[in-house]
């Protein structure tokens, strides 16, 4: 089962533009659907293509890029192989996993420059130190970033093409469904957040319609990024620190404190193994602006930070991975709405996720609330031209948005629109945009 994925679009662009003068290097975390999307663009577009797994070659077709001095003699190779025949200008070589083989990877420059083939390379754990630290890294690659599949893909998924452009039309008209609409609109926003984006995932929720076997094909690929953890760290801190994650959100803290999960540890001590676990894709994290405004990454503080999941169903999974499996009892009382729980850092997961998806840095914003001397917290901050967009997620209805307010009054120059993020339809409170959840990838 082959999903459509937004992605290919871009795949096409660069084969278009680039014309072989560049190979194109897909990154995410594993399991996201890399490889077959690219090998579908493969066969879509191409008169062949030969895919060289890194995970599993035999030595020798690693070694060939050992010494790429003589190109004939490595594509004869490779089409002896693979049984396959190359032709110049319409075939397409694929390293997958390329990670695996840093040789080939730095094979590229003379790849490219020879211009008889086109290259895509994919990768996970691509930028991890152990991965480059002997390779001259090709100035060759365009990079893109590849993520989980969005509500919009997960819709297409389940056959539905028709709900997305038309929460668009109504996002650009600023119109309300209305409460009934919105409810069963919203019950199908929690059923991606149940699931999420992994293509194994949504395979097996299509194919079986069970919560459970769902669980299970996600408990499988948390134990694989576990494993991927232990590569990056063997002494297990950072599957430590990946799996307080929920633990350290529903503190609703003003950061990720470091030193409760690992002792006295401060984050300005693993600054190097925080960056690496973001360069894994399987995590992403939201830093502290200092002072926000126009050109946030200038004002990060990279020792105060939050730390989501890439994924939302992924997250799910981990809230309850304290046993073996998760009823589908619990979900569906997640699905409903009717867990005796607060679960409201699992909808700020999903919005961390859409907004990175979107290609937005994540920052969010804390201040001191003078008169309780609590914070505020605006839980994330898009910049938009010379102006900030704040937005407050909130995980039922409608409430109170003092934050929102306190930072509005604080910084009432630097503002274009504010938003409250909640379960309601859309409305406007004064001059704040209260909009449901679905409303999120059009920011």
């Amino acid at each position: 089962m082959v999903f459509k994925r937004k992605i290919y679009d871009k795949f096409l662009e660069w084969k278009n533009t680039s014309l072989g003068k560049s190979a194109l290097l897909v990154e995410g975390a594993r399991r996201i659907g890399k490889s077959t999307i690219v090998e579908e663009f493969a066969k879509n577009e191409y008169k062949s293509y030969i895919l060289i797994d890194f995970t599993k070659v035999p030595k020798s077709i690693a070694s060939l890029f050992e010494d790429v001095s003589d190109l004939d003699y490595i594509f004869l190779q490779l089409q002896l192989i693979y049984k396959t025949d190359l032709y110049k200008r319409e075939s397409l070589i694929i390293f997958d996993e390329v990670q695996f083989c840093p040789k080939a990877r730095q094979a590229i420059k003379h790849l490219v420059a020879d211009n008889r083939y086109d290259y895509i390379e994919t990768g996970s754990l691509i930028s991890i130190k152990k991965n480059v630290k002997d390779i001259l890294i090709p100035s060759e690659e365009k990079r893109i970033s590849m993520f989980p599949m969005d509500y919009e893909e997960f819709r297409w998924a389940l056959g539905d093409t028709t709900t997305i452009p038309l929460l668009k039309k109504l996002w650009e008209e600023k119109k309300s469904f209305g409460n009934n609409l919105n409810r069963q609109l919203i019950k199908d926003f929690r059923l991606y957040m149940l699931v999420g984006g992994m293509p194994q995932a949504i395979k097996t929720y299509i194919e079986t319609n069970n919560f459970r076997q769902v669980d299970e094909a996600k408990r499988d690929i948390l134990n694989l990024y576990e494993d991927d953890f232990l590569k990056i760290d063997s002494t297990g801190r950072a599957k430590m620190l990946f799996n307080a994650i929920p633990s350290q959100l529903e503190k609703n803290a003003s950061r990720y404190q470091v030193s409760s999960v690992l002792k006295n540890t401060r984050a300005e001590n693993i600054l190097d193994l925080i960056s690496e676990m973001e360069s894994s894709k399987t995590v992403l994290i939201a830093y502290n602006s200092n002072d926000p405004n126009t050109g946030l990454s200038k004002t990060k503080n990279l020792e105060k930070f939050k730390m989501f999941l890439c994924d939302t169903g992924l997250f799910t999974t981990m809230i309850f991975k304290d046993k073996d499996f998760t009823e589908n009892i619990i979900y569906e009382k997640l699905l409903f709405d009717k867990l005796d729980s607060n679960l409201g850092y699992l909808y700020e997961n999903v919005v961390a996720q859409i907004l990175k998806a979107n290609g937005n840095e994540l920052f969010y914003y804390t201040f001191l609330n003078e008169a309780s001397r609590h914070n505020y917290e605006i839980d994330f901050i898009l910049s938009r031209k010379n102006k900030v967009y704040p937005i407050e997620v909130k995980s039922s209805s409608y409430k109170t948005h003092s934050s929102l307010d306190a930072f509005c009054k604080k910084y009432s120059s630097r503002i274009h629109e504010k938003y409250l993020v909640y379960t309601k339809e859309f409305r406007k409170d004064s001059d704040i945009f209260c909009i449901p959840f679905y409303f999120v990838p059009f920011l």
